[in-house]
């Protein structure tokens, strides 16, 4: 199997950095490892543990342990199991599975499966929030609620939507300057201001030392998306680059129309949410 690293040291590197952030949560927590037919594959296990289960997934090219410090808001009411994707950064199996089919979908179930639950709820962000559309198109009555936050899968925005960020990148690599990186993230953030410490040290060590996965979890088919008739919350930015909420939210309407949307209203890829849309999305999963 081929290292998604570049070298031992930038492995080293990135395990480093996740250890370090897990640490500055500041939180009681459990590494678990399961096993599925893909690979071994880590989950952090956290938060209120006579709470709800929920399976977390994070975003692509990033790790569990920078999406738990965007899914803080979740601790006090969920016993969370956050998964580390398998094929990306993070403690899972360096094995890489292909976008473009299903199999993304089918290890998600596998991990359910593992953790000895018969169904689970489950949230994800950006690419795997494409995970887990792909897991409600494999086996819809394994995931019993799903909060899916500018997900991927459904309708993704043609690649030269984003090829501005492309020109910046490549100096970035050319030179390793700080603002580079900074201009190639502009179109997905807006703002600097949308540009944390914390996304810019995880952004920068994916960069320098993964071999970056670019394309996306290619998009579910209308006839799949319609298999799955579970409560879903469908959250996508208005100023998506990515997955644009004028694509995506028609598209989850009308094939799930148990489904609840929700406009990220003046926002990017890159966004905060407000207190309320944080307790809407509890609301949704306690209700």
């Amino acid at each position: 199997m081929k290292s998604i690293y570049r070298n031992e040291n930038a492995k080293k590197a990135v395990l480093e950095l996740y250890d370090r952030q897990i640490q500055e949560l500041n939180i009681t927590y459990k590494d678990l490892y399961v096993d599925t037919s893909f690979g071994k594959t880590h989950l952090i296990e956290c938060g209120n543990l006579n709470g709800k289960p929920l399976l977390v997934f994070h975003g692509g090219n990033s790790t569990t342990a920078y999406n738990l410090k965007y899914s803080e808001f979740l601790f006090r009411d969920f016993h969370i199991y956050a998964v580390d994707t398998i094929g990306h950064p993070g403690k899972s199996s360096e094995n890489v599975l292909s976008p473009n089919g299903q199999d993304y979908g089918k290890w998600a179930v596998e991990v359910i499966k593992a953790l000895k639950y018969e169904k689970m709820m489950c949230f994800g962000s950006s690419y795997g929030a494409g995970i887990l559309v792909k897991a409600m198109c494999v086996a819809p009555e394994v995931i019993e609620k799903s909060v899916l936050i500018v997900p991927s899968a459904i309708k993704n925005a043609p690649l030269y939507k984003s090829m501005n960020m492309a020109f910046p990148m490549l100096m970035y690599w050319l030179t390793h300057k700080e603002k580079w990186l900074v201009k190639c993230f502009l179109p997905i953030t807006l703002t600097e201001d949308g540009i944390t410490d914390d996304f810019l040290a995880t952004a920068r060590c994916s960069i320098d030392n993964v071999k970056i996965k670019s394309v996306m979890p290619k998009n579910e088919n209308y006839d799949s998306l319609t298999k799955y008739h579970n409560p879903v919350l469908v959250m996508a930015a208005e100023k998506d680059k990515l997955f644009p909420a004028d694509n995506v939210l028609p598209v989850a309407k009308k094939a799930w129309q148990q489904s609840v949307t929700y406009l990220l209203k003046y926002r990017g890829h890159l966004h905060t949410l407000t207190d309320t849309e944080e307790k809407m999305i509890i609301d949704f999963l306690l209700s």
